[in-house]
């Protein structure tokens, strides 16, 4: 089986039902490019520095609920003792806090990579823009070329 037959076996369409699709792909073969887009792709300020953003908000977000946790369940074992679902709570707690540090984390990593990546397309697109200037005699390109 080629690649391409398991990929459809996996994420294709079943019975005729919904099937993954790419935003960028046509909906259906032959009807040329994306869904509807403008056929302009830039990188540079937005989706990637969009989401570098969102990351950062996200780990402000986590971390405001990881440190709430702890304060959160302050007196329950005074006021549950020999009860054992403490031991089991306890438990529960620290596997969430470690769980939302872990996506901290993660966050914070994906901010800077996504920032990184932001700054090199946008040099990356100036780069072409300018070659592209030269080119054309410093107008746009026009795409009918």
């Amino acid at each position: 089986m080629s690649y391409s037959e398991r990929w459809q076996e996996l994420f294709g369409p079943a019975d005729g039902g919904p099937a993954l699709r790419l935003a960028s792909a046509a909906p259906d073969p032959g009807t040329g490019g994306g869904a509807g887009g403008a056929g302009d792709l830039e990188h540079s300020g937005g989706p990637w520095t969009g989401a570098s953003g969102t990351a950062g908000e996200l780990r402000t977000s986590t971390e405001t609920s990881r440190s709430a946790l702890g304060p959160g369940h302050e007196g329950i074992e005074a006021g549950a003792a020999g009860l054992s679902s403490v031991a089991v709570l306890k438990s529960v707690l620290t596997s969430w806090e470690e769980r939302l540090q872990a996506v901290r984390d993660e966050c914070e990593q994906l901010k800077g990579s996504l920032l990184t990546v932001a700054k090199e397309m946008g040099e990356t697109e100036t780069a072409i823009e300018t070659s592209f200037k030269t080119v054309d005699g410093g107008g746009k390109a026009d795409g009918k070329r």
